[in-house]
């Protein structure tokens, strides 16, 4: 079933084809293993004081890139 008369390499079609339906059950297996883990949330490294001090801080080099950029 898997070779033909007229194929010089033999089993080489089915191999082939077994192959590529191998890799891409993987993959898709890869996939859905990226899909689960995704939905799960960052775990916070950042304590309560930092994450409520502010950090924009307009300095010299911010006003020269506004100035450059006239923002």
């Amino acid at each position: 079933m898997g070779t033909r008369k007229d194929d010089k390499a033999g089993a080489a079609p089915a191999e082939g084809r077994r192959f590529f339906l191998k890799g891409a059950g993987i993959a898709g297996a890869a996939a859905v293993a990226t899909v689960a883990t995704a939905g799960q949330p960052a775990a916070a490294t950042e304590k309560r004081d930092e994450a409520r001090k502010a950090r924009y801080r307009e300095t010299e080099h911010v006003r020269r890139f506004y100035a450059t950029n006239r923002y």
